[in-house]
């Protein structure tokens, strides 16, 4: 079991709900699935100042189950960017809805791919100055 121990601010946080799960109270893979590709495409987007199209998910690994009531929350992180496409690594982390330790559940990998308005590929522009982090800590 991994848990974390740093701030980080996610990209999404949600409470798993009971019509999100199978009998058994076990959240659906899928629901799962589906807030991790929100909070890539949160990424995405910012970083290619646009829209963004998931072209594929790479090496989804379900390591624990969320349950109902559990709060969900969910990292991405850009490392990589190429001339359309961008890869942005993605943690799913459960907290039990009364509980403070932390449990990752869920990782993977998505590719994104910058889209103009008629859905086709465009250029990702250069990073500004502004989109840089800061230096002074």
């Amino acid at each position: 079991m991994t848990t974390q121990s740093t701030f980080r601010e996610p990209a999404i946080r949600i409470t798993a709900m009971p019509a999100d799960a199978n009998p058994a109270g076990d959240i659906f893979g899928g629901w799962l699935m589906a807030h991790m590709d929100m909070a890539a495409g949160i990424v995405a987007a910012r970083r290619c100042k646009g829209r963004a199209a998931t072209v594929a998910v790479e090496a989804m690994k379900f390591l624990q189950p969320v349950r109902v009531g559990d709060e969900v929350s969910v990292y991405a992180d850009l490392v990589q960017t190429g001339r359309t496409s961008m890869v942005i690594e993605v943690e799913a982390w459960r907290r039990d809805r009364t509980g403070h330790e932390r449990t990752r559940v869920t990782q993977a990998r998505f590719v994104f791919v910058a889209i103009d308005a008629e859905r086709r590929q465009r250029a990702i522009p250069p990073l500004e100055e502004h989109d840089l982090p800061s230096q002074s800590q």
